[in-house]
């Protein structure tokens, strides 16, 4: 099938591309055919964000948005604290000292989810194609190399690679241009940044891993339109990471945990931290007697100005997430997510209207750099090195000041700082750190990791080639079992890996267990395993979680 431009993700990036397209053909009374395509169940079952949003993104893309009655966008900021947490009580950081642009006021708490449904909504009034369920899992290249169109995943093969009775061919959509808007760590991004060199020159992309849940809560202890973020307990001063309360809608309350992704100790759990966060006493008050509704985990880009790649590529060009736009210090990506879907689509119309098809944009990567994006970015770039490098009470610190220098003088003391190691590099063998235990869950504030998925509505069809690919079988019990504990059954959020024993007691005869089933997609094993044994790609489409209101 043939299309002007081909749309890889139906998350905020891919939405406002597609959106963008249209609303320029159409201003200039000409067609453009557009396709997006999205690897969930519907548009939205695979988001997931915290999520207060800037609306300049909204407010570029589609400027009478608030006279809308159907936007989900409701829920205007009224308050925000910043918490530091101790292991029994909490000091609030008056909000004098942190930089103008953490203020969340003007902001909304939102589900991304819910907001990506409403767009699709928009893109196809607009005209655009949007096909839900269909996993896009190969690059189609001409002879030159360029990129021409994607296939979408055959659906109905099993386990052992044959054809069952539905088995239905994936589809091959060409375009003239392709948009990969795939969110962090994409299969397909992370195909087409090695295979052009897009981060040649660039710092390595570095991650974290959220965890959300959402409650109803009960009214007394609902305060509409709170924003409260915290650092501090459980975490230790090494190990980076916060968390975060939105209160919104019908007594809700999103409630989450970022642990970034390089740290040290292979015994940690994100997932158990964040279910022992909410024991703090400061933090379980206000789930006293309310009820968990939904859970999920997703990878975050935490690089930043420094580690962005290059953004196109013979035949296409990356957005969103899959190009590392998120803000750490504001947890924000999805205003920096929907203007480069608009700038994007900007460059790609004015190329399509000179008759270009199948070259290199270049001048959308020319232009991000001084745009809102790259100025938003730019202000921030030191806060993650800051912060990996002196722990976290130096590394807020210094990572306050330099952001108040930037935004009051336009320079930093430190200039632009580098990461250094992946996060894949940065664990400890296991014989010298001191191992993390952690409690039992008691059922009413934590949780175990199958209830939690259970809650996330995952579903995979079980007879389906496994989608978590292990380079060699070998490396989980011959390399990871003895050097780290094989942390893959600690940092999946979801019970993916487990090492099961054939005499548990003796501990003999250790076997590595992947249960595909469960994954919640959140792609941190393609990222930590210390050995990158791991290759996360997208199986059958519609598979994963079904998130509602994340």
């Amino acid at each position: 099938m043939e299309y002007d431009c081909v749309v890889v993700g139906g998350g905020p990036a891919g939405l406002a591309t597609a959106i963008r397209i249209k609303q320029l053909a159409a201003k200039a009374n000409t067609e453009i055919s557009v396709v997006l395509v999205e690897k969930g169940s519907e548009v939205g079952a695979h988001i997931l964000s915290g999520a207060v949003i800037d609306p300049v993104g909204l407010d570029t893309l589609l400027p009478e948005w608030r006279q809308d009655e159907t936007c989900p966008v409701k829920t205007e900021v009224t308050a925000d604290h910043f918490l530091f947490l101790g292991p029994a009580g909490s000091a609030r950081l008056p909000n004098a000292l942190m930089p103008k642009l953490m203020s969340n006021h003007g902001n909304y708490i939102i589900s991304l989810g819910d907001l990506c449904r409403w767009l699709a909504v928009q893109a196809e009034a607009l005209g655009v194609e949007i096909y839900p369920g269909f996993a896009a899992s190969e690059i189609i290249y001409d002879d030159a190399g360029t990129v021409i169109g994607i296939a979408t995943g055959d659906m109905g093969v099993s386990r052992g690679g044959e054809m069952k009775s539905g088995f239905t061919r994936g589809l091959e959509l060409h375009g003239k241009y392709v948009v990969f808007a795939e969110g962090a760590r994409g299969q397909l991004s992370k195909e087409l940044i090695k295979r052009f060199d897009l981060s040649k020159g660039r710092e390595p992309q570095k991650f974290g891993i959220g965890l959300k849940e959402v409650w109803q809560v009960k009214p007394e202890h609902h305060k509409p339109g709170l924003v409260q973020h915290s650092f501090g307990w459980p975490l230790d001063m090494d190990t980076g990471g916060g968390s975060f309360l939105y209160h919104y809608g019908d007594n809700l309350v999103a409630v989450g945990f970022v642990i970034h992704l390089n740290y040290k100790n292979p015994t940690l759990s994100p997932f158990d931290e964040f279910q022992r966060f909410k024991t703090h006493p400061t933090i379980s008050e206000v789930f006293e007697g309310g009820k968990r509704l939904s859970y999920g985990a997703r990878a975050i880009t935490e690089g930043g100005y420094q580690s962005v790649p290059k953004l196109t590529f013979p035949g296409g060009c990356l957005v969103g997430c899959s190009a590392g736009f998120v803000n750490l210090p504001r947890i924000k990506g999805s205003h920096n997510a929907m203007l480069s879907g608009i700038l994007a689509a900007d460059h790609i119309v004015a190329a399509i209207g000179e008759g270009r098809a199948h070259d290199e944009v270049l001048s959308y990567e020319q232009a991000w750099r001084g745009s809102a994006i790259g100025r938003d970015l730019w202000l921030v770039r030191n806060v993650k090195p800051l912060w990996s490098k002196f722990g976290t009470m130096a590394g807020i610190a210094l990572g306050g000041v330099d952001m108040w220098m930037n935004q009051l003088l336009g320079i930093s003391l430190f200039g632009t700082l580098k990461h250094g190691k992946a996060d894949y590099e940065t664990l400890k063998p296991i014989a010298e750190v001191t191992p993390i235990v952690y409690p039992k869950p008691d059922g009413k504030l934590s949780f175990d990791k199958l209830s939690s998925v259970f809650v996330s509505n995952t579903n995979h069809e079980e007879d389906q080639p496994i989608h978590l690919k292990l380079k060699d079988p070998s490396v989980p019990v011959d390399v990871n079992l003895p050097l780290y504990g094989e942390p893959a059954r600690l940092y999946c959020p979801a019970g993916v890996y487990e090492v099961v024993y054939e005499d548990e007691r003796l501990k003999m005869n250790p076997r590595f267990v992947i249960n595909a089933q469960n994954c919640v997609h959140c792609k941190t094993c393609d990222i930590k395993d210390p050995s990158q044994n791991i290759v996360w790609v997208a199986p059958e489409g519609g598979g994963g979680p079904n998130y509602v209101g994340m």
